[in-house]
């Protein structure tokens, strides 16, 4: 009887006791999304890693639902509109590279001052980020905007199609500051702790552009009808207005980091600062777009139901990773953060952390890619032979996601200490070096066909994981002065 009455005392406790990890669970998380005054450099890990990395990892599906948008509309238009703007996003692509370079330099700079409780410096380090972008926009705006049609007959497009269509490509490099701007603006807020307030400009600029798609396109109601231009205008309208609203909470006072008149100085010490460490995050970025265009150059050869297949699984493979890279970020917070308040063995600890959290994560939905791998592909594509290379390639790459997992927070980790070179040339040895001779030797010169390709990238992003373990182990990235 007394045992019995113990088994059911224990059993309530229990019961209770989950009950109250699972309400606190679900505090946190709405704590997270609505925003934080949670102090990072202190206090339990695996709850700083929670409030920055849920916000985080929406920033990022809002960020990918823009291209998913444009292209769902577009594509009502017929082949040469879509052709358009894949042309587009691919002369796009350095705007990207720059702002991904600028962000990470932003991210390492504002955590740090952050971190030695700072808000003043971080601050002038956001207004010299910000001025640093719109002129590197500028510059970009003029050709873009001037040359647009040029462009696209560059890039193989007819001269009719050409003169048509060129106004997206006009509209998307004369307004690419609102990238830019978009891109640095967050990465502040992110980096200060404020991962909500990111979320929550993507979400306004993506439910404008959504409004605004359909409106512009095909000119329902009191708008004009502006086809293909009017996705490239509504895009920018959205993110034009969320850059609005990222100022109006820099100049509020409501948050950790605010733009007063004394912050609102040229500092060329500080810009040249952010350009060298902002210049490794864009070789980071170019080295990686380049070692797919590779990839795809030698996957031509094979047909294209080969390269239709690789292209979906990478799709599919991108957008499962979406979650990891916004872990990945909050780990960069947290280096930069933690090494600004002289707590190095936090900040180490804080990625491993991290990483375990993120192999775990990818891990899992590794598993569903190798088991079921023709399952996902059949969301895009009903074409058998497409499937079953697509499936191929989604299978052995998935093999590596352990290792991915692991090897993306290091890279950010680097990148949030300010060390942006290191992986730089992991990504230079690891993508040139390795990854595109091997696969061109195991496919073309061995006779393996697509299976050479696709061991090739699990290979390299295998030896990318070890090499950044490595060096990070080594500890140099704690001795970086930023």
């Amino acid at each position: 009887m007394c045992k019995n009455l113990y088994s059911l005392t224990y059993l309530s406790s229990q019961n209770n006791s989950r009950k109250k990890r699972l309400k606190q669970l679900l505090r946190d998380i709405w704590e997270s999304i609505s925003g934080t005054e949670q102090d990072f450099t202190s206090g339990k890990l695996g709850r700083a890693i929670l409030l920055l990395s849920v916000p985080m990892v929406l920033e990022m599906v809002m960020e990918s639902i823009f291209a998913i948008v444009d292209i769902f509309f577009v594509s009502k238009l017929g082949p040469d509109a879509v052709a358009t703007v894949g042309i587009t996003e691919s002369l796009i692509t350095i705007v990207y590279a720059v702002a991904v370079g600028l962000s990470m330099a932003t991210t390492a700079l504002v955590s740090r001052r952050i971190g030695e409780k700072n808000p003043g410096r971080a601050a002038e380090v956001a207004f010299q980020a910000m001025i640093t972008g719109l002129a590197i926009s500028f510059m970009i705006a003029w050709v873009g905007w001037f040359f647009a049609t040029d462009m696209l007959i560059l890039m193989g497009v007819s001269s009719d199609i050409a003169r048509e269509m060129s106004g997206y490509t006009a509209w998307m490099l004369g307004g690419n500051a609102v990238i830019m701007m978009l891109f640095i603006i967050n990465a502040v807020f992110r980096s200060a702790g404020d991962a909500a307030i990111s979320m929550r400009v993507l979400i306004l600029a993506n439910s404008l552009n959504i409004v605004l798609d359909p409106c512009l396109i095909f000119g329902l109601g009191p708008f004009p009808e502006l086809g293909v231009t009017g996705a490239a205008i509504a895009t920018n309208i959205g993110r034009g207005i969320a850059v609005i609203y990222q100022m109006y909470l820099l100049f509020g006072k409501k948050h950790r980091i605010k733009l007063s008149r004394a912050s609102i100085i040229i500092d060329f010490k500080m810009i040249r600062e952010i350009l060298r460490i902002s210049t490794g995050g864009i070789m980071q970025t170019l080295i990686a777009t380049s070692s797919w265009i590779g990839m795809v150059r030698i996957l031509s050869v094979f047909g294209n139901e080969v390269l239709a297949g690789y292209t979906i699984a990478i799709r599919i493979i991108i957008f499962s990773l979406l979650p990891s890279w916004g872990i990945s970020n909050a780990a960069a917070t947290l280096v930069g953060q933690n090494l600004g308040a002289n707590k190095p063995e936090r900040a180490e600890k804080a990625v491993w952390f991290t990483g375990i959290i993120n192999v775990i994560l990818l891990g899992s939905i590794g598993i569903f890619f190798v088991i079921w791998p023709e399952f996902f592909m059949k969301f895009f594509i009903q074409e058998k032979g497409v499937i079953e290379f697509g499936a191929t390639a989604l299978r052995i790459i998935s093999f590596g996601f352990l290792a991915y997992g692991l090897g993306m927070v290091m890279i950010q980790s680097f990148n949030g200490a300010g060390d942006t070179s290191t992986p730089t040339w992991i990504n230079f040895f690891c993508f040139w070096l390795l990854e595109i001779p091997l696969a061109y030797s195991l496919a073309l010169v061995m006779g393996f066909r697509e299976y050479g390709v696709f061991f090739a990238i699990l290979s390299a992003e295998t030896v990318m994981t070890i090499l950044a373990v490595t060096l990070f182990v080594r500890g140099k990235w704690k001795l970086k002065k930023v």
